[in-house]
């Protein structure tokens, strides 16, 4: 496999890639692949994870890009910059959580002293030039964010409820007993997954079969399609991948910023997708569609078999230096459906609007914006958002993601990449005078060795690439989309949609 290395370098990028370079330069890729090595070179024929949860602590900050709204167009591009940084500076920290256990262990203070306060303090410096940018390009910042600069230390149980501001010590009692406090050696003695006990557990995993059918209960991701209003619908083609189009950047998110989501995606559909891609790249590159008329992109954090695999990216950034490890899976069949609404006709969406499903930090964030549904084809009126399914025999993993399908009318993207977007309501219409446009439905289908659990630990898991402080939890999966149909396309999408035909 490879990985597109085109990379244009900013000024604005430039500050952000500091940051994460400094991680790996200083020994964070070493302290990543040392972990894989030693786990594998006990026990090559099997991959193991511990099932005590409370074993494996992580850091929970407060999302500061989910609470800002009112970024003027002109500040926007060093917003997202300084959000970056606080990404890259959460993956340090949490690089210094998992190798500095013993420590940890011998002084209750030590996480409060050495990792949280000083992270607190380099957040409230980002926060500040945040709010200084804002304010200089005629906006008006949040006085109140400061109040988001302290984060906490929790143990990896299951997704926190609201937004991660809590009011504790970001202690762990019993966590961080199996360290040494020396980096790279505290993983000599671990039969983990290879990336420093960083999940996935036990508990993250359910038989399917213990799955309530129809018995999701998250309101986000409904099929947005039904027996009224607009039932046609539009398939795009657009493959699996099959030019090995990977990288760590976040487009959307983090435009300018090399390594900006800390884990890899997959890409389909247009194949100039990196961070420094502009809207006119967009518009001029190739596609993977086989109507040449869709340039859209479509992309995913990619799924991993933790099998002792040393993939491309073992010790790269957003691979093994972010503590995403083992082998890379594409999926047997990527399906791209666009389908219609309940209640009335969609209207065609403008060119380059940008759509993020699901939240990449739900399980720190809590499932507010979550929007994962895992199954197995045979099984897929049972659908679950924060556990793997184990499939039986001749059942392959399902992921399913339904994206927002109403749009305020008026803006391709806004200051936290959501508030332009909504799902629709429980009946299918949409709320607060937005207007209905094709909903994006994507189905990845995986061919995955079923793992076993035994004894409370899980034998060759499979996850979801996620940033390093996520624990690669389920329900941080997440889709992103940027339209990029030609005109001639989009209203052939509408029309069908909207006549109840079903095209291609």
């Amino acid at each position: 496999m490879g990985r597109n290395t085109r990379k244009r370098r900013t000024p604005l990028a430039t500050k952000v890639v500091a940051g994460a370079a400094a991680l790996a330069v200083g020994g964070g890729g070493l302290v990543w692949a040392n972990f894989y090595a030693s786990a594998h070179e006990e026990n090559p024929a099997h991959n193991r994870t511990r099932s005590a949860a409370a074993q494996v602590a992580t850091i929970d900050c407060p999302d500061v890009g989910q609470q800002i709204s009112d970024v003027p167009d002109r500040a926007r591009g060093e917003v997202d910059g300084e959000l970056a940084t606080m990404d890259s500076q959460i993956t340090e920290a949490y690089k210094r959580l998992a190798t500095t256990r013993r420590a940890q262990a011998g002084d209750s203070r030590y996480v409060q002293n050495a990792i949280l306060g000083p992270l607190k303090d380099r957040r409230k410096a980002i926060i500040d030039r945040i709010q200084l940018e804002i304010n200089r390009a005629g906006g008006q910042a949040d006085d109140n964010l400061d109040g988001l600069a302290q984060c906490q230390g929790q143990p990896a149980e299951q997704p926190q409820d609201g937004d991660g501001q809590d009011n504790g010590d970001g202690q762990n009692d019993g966590d961080g007993q199996n360290g040494d406090g020396q980096g790279q050696d505290d993983g000599q003695n671990q039969d983990d997954n290879g990336n420093g006990v960083a999940g996935p557990v036990a508990d993250d995993f359910i038989d399917i079969n213990d799955v309530e059918p129809n018995s999701r209960n998250s309101q986000n991701g409904l099929a947005a399609n039904g027996d009224g209003g607009s039932t046609g619908t539009f398939t795009t083609d657009c493959g699996v991948n099959e030019n090995d189009l990977f990288n760590s950047d976040n487009l959307i998110a983090a435009p300018g910023v090399d390594n900006g989501a800390h884990h890899v995606h997959d890409y389909v559909g247009n194949q100039d997708n990196d961070a420094f891609s502009s809207d006119e790249d967009l518009a001029n590159a190739d596609t993977s569609c086989q109507n040449q008329g869709d340039k859209s992109t479509y992309y995913w954090p990619v799924l991993r078999l933790q099998d002792g695999t040393e993939e491309f990216d073992a010790n790269d950034l957003g691979g093994g230096a972010d503590g995403n490890v083992g082998r890379i899976l594409k999926p047997a069949q990527a399906e791209l459906k666009f389908v219609g609404n309940q209640q009335s006709d969609v209207v065609a969406m403008p060119k380059f609007l940008r759509i993020i499903t699901g939240d990449a930090k739900s399980f720190t964030n809590g499932d507010a914006n979550a929007n994962s549904s895992w199954s197995c084809t045979g099984f897929e009126d049972r659908q679950v958002t924060d556990k793997y399914p184990l499939c039986p025999e001749g059942s392959q993993v399902v992921r399913t993601s339904n994206f927002q399908s109403c749009w305020d009318g008026q803006n391709i993207d806004s200051a936290n990449h959501r508030d332009h977007m909504a799902f629709v309501q429980q009946d299918g219409s949409c709320a607060n005078g937005f207007q209905a446009i094709p909903q994006l439905q994507v189905r990845l289908v995986y061919d995955i060795p079923t793992p076993t659990i035994e004894n409370g630990s899980v034998q060759n898991p499979y996850a979801v690439d996620s940033f390093p402080e996520q624990l690669h939890k389920p329900i941080t999966d997440h889709n992103d989309f940027i339209n990029v149909m030609d005109e001639d396309l989009m209203n052939e999408v509408v029309d069908c949609i909207n006549s109840g035909e079903d095209c291609q």
